[in-house]
């Protein structure tokens, strides 16, 4: 007898950028392979492995945002300016589940900024095929499966850690066997709504290595060879007050995999592909010192002389970072160290429920000055009660490091500390997809207007450092001269030109796709303030 057939669905999202290596769906292959494991016949419907992508209006709920984004700027000071469906077209999912005829559909909802996109995926494949029952798992169903399930397209809801219970539930739909006794589930009854606690997987001996043959692989590609993922672990024992994953959250407790069946995953994967680049998307990679090195020590025998990059882009904490585990990751492949910082403000720091992490992110900065790596340095910005002065004393700490900036719009996590605060104090963005650093979603002690600005300051000073490394030399101000820029202009002499100016008056220009320069909407006193201070300092390169 055939065996039944279930699909895996990554939903298209609609937003102003998205990182293609970021999302691998790597959870969506961890599950197929418990699913599989059943005896059930399984694929994964990608539908962001396409570069196929449509501008589109921006949302009612975003129209707030235009005066912040609305021109397109081709210097390298650009923000975002397009809003975008990226991924397949809804009714391409619906025709493509139509053909295979599944008995269940499993749909990802990751991210609550992006639910929305879920949900219409889950009324697409019901409309298209009504005889499939739908699943919808991830962070945002495990936070609000009553929300979820007020959509009649979604039949069940898997709060937690999905591979185990996915596999349980597609079992008991087929055997016809009761639901409640399947860890994490959610789902519509006569009169109420059944709702169990989220289902965590205490530890990972017995999951089998995710599908990876289910991925698109030549989609996710870079630099002409494969990108993988590798979760390596699980949760955060940090106490962060802004984060989903903390142990503060009602998330899972930290958990790490073995070292053996991390490696096995690896050696499985660089044999089947070629394979250029690994990243580890761990919250706390190098958190367990003793766990890293061991896990590192027999990475290397596997990647040397491959030429693989390696990256953590999750970020790493300062403290747990020495020289023998910047060694092991030099070694290794990696090329850059990606460094949480949060703010240099104490006050900050104490809200964030965060150390100050200096003393170790300086250190770590000279490690990898020693070693050769370049480093990112990750700070949070325009949360509710943060300052933008003492925001742009973080991007004027930064500005004087070995690393480039990566500055970060503070929005709601649903699950964490913060997001209950925000909520008793009623001061929630008014819709989920507001909830996402592009939405500038909080206009408090720091504005819209200067969290944006503070967004372009960032982008200037990493150009400046550029500017340090490439030439040695930061260009003088000049005063503003021109209405337009010959289009034949290389993108590097026009940023310059725009830079001189910057310094001159304090106004951030942008340049359009016909040459012309106009100036972006921004805090002119935080501006004037940040070029004050520039001169005070000496703005340091990253190589």
């Amino acid at each position: 007898m055939k065996p039944l057939k279930v699909i895996l669905v990554q939903p298209p999202i609609q937003d102003f950028y998205l990182t293609k290596k970021r999302t691998i769906p790597y959870g969506l292959a961890a599950i197929a392979a418990c699913i599989k494991q059943k005896g059930f016949d399984v694929d994964i419907l990608d539908a962001l492995s396409t570069d196929k992508s449509k501008t589109i209006d921006y949302p009612e709920a975003f129209s707030y945002l235009e005066p912040f984004y609305g021109k397109k700027d081709i210097s390298f000071f650009s923000l975002f300016h397009e809003f975008k469906h990226f991924g397949y077209s809804y009714e391409h999912i619906g025709t493509k589940i139509r053909a295979e005829k599944p008995f269940v559909v499993g749909i990802s909802s990751l991210f609550t900024a992006y639910c929305s996109e879920a949900i219409k995926t889950a009324q697409t494949v019901k409309k298209f095929h009504p005889e499939c029952k739908i699943v919808l798992g991830g962070h945002h169903p495990t936070i609000f499966p009553e929300k979820v399930l007020e959509c009649r397209a979604v039949d069940y809801v898997l709060r937690g850690e999905g591979e185990t219970c996915m596999a349980q539930l597609c079992e008991a739909l087929r055997d016809g066997s009761a639901l409640e006794q399947i860890p994490g589930i959610a789902f519509k009854k006569k009169t109420a709504v059944h709702i169990s606690p989220p289902s965590w997987i205490p530890d990972f001996d017995g999951l089998p290595l995710p599908c990876f043959e289910l991925i698109n692989h030549n989609f996710y590609q870079r630099k002409n060879r494969g990108s993988i993922s590798v979760v390596s672990s699980r949760g955060c024992p940090m106490q962060c007050s802004y984060c989903s994953v903390s142990a503060t959250s009602s998330h899972a407790p930290f958990r790490q995999r073995k070292v053996e069946d991390v490696i096995k995953e690896i050696k499985m994967q660089t044999r089947n592909h070629d394979i250029g680049f690994i990243d580890f998307e761990d919250e706390n990679l190098c958190l367990d010192k003793q766990w890293f090195v061991r896990l590192f020590s027999q990475i290397n025998p596997l990647v040397e002389g491959k030429n693989i990059e390696l990256r953590a882009m999750n970020g790493l904490f300062p403290p747990a970072v020495d020289e023998e585990i910047v060694s092991l990751m030099k070694t290794a492949g990696f090329k850059a160290l990606n460094l949480s910082l949060g703010s240099t403000s104490k006050a900050q720091l104490k809200k964030f429920k965060r150390r100050d992490v200096r003393a170790s992110f300086e250190t770590a900065l000279v490690l990898a000055q020693k070693y050769g790596l370049e480093c990112v340095s990750y700070i949070i910005a325009a949360a509710p009660g943060q300052t933008a002065a003492s925001s742009l004393e973080d991007l004027l700490y930064l500005a004087q490091k070995r690393t480039l900036i990566g500055l970060s719009i503070y929005y709601p996590a649903p699950g964490s500390l913060d997001y209950q605060v925000c909520q008793d104090n009623k001061i929630l963005p008014k819709s989920f997809a507001l909830m996402r650093s592009t939405a500038l979603p909080f206009n408090d002690t720091t504005s819209r207007l200067q969290a944006v600005t503070l967004l372009r300051l960032s982008r200037i000073i990493n150009f400046m450092k550029h500017l340090v490394d490439t030439t040695g030399s930061i260009p003088e101000p000049k005063a503003f001269s021109q209405e337009k820029i010959p289009l034949s202009s290389d993108r590097l002499s026009l940023s310059k030109e725009l830079l001189q100016w910057f310094l001159e008056d304090g106004k951030i220009r942008g340049v359009s796709s016909i040459g012309e320069i106009y100036t972006h909407y921004t805090d002119k006193t935080l501006t004037l303030e940040c070029i004050e201070r520039i001169k005070t300092i000496e703005i340091t390169g990253v190589k």
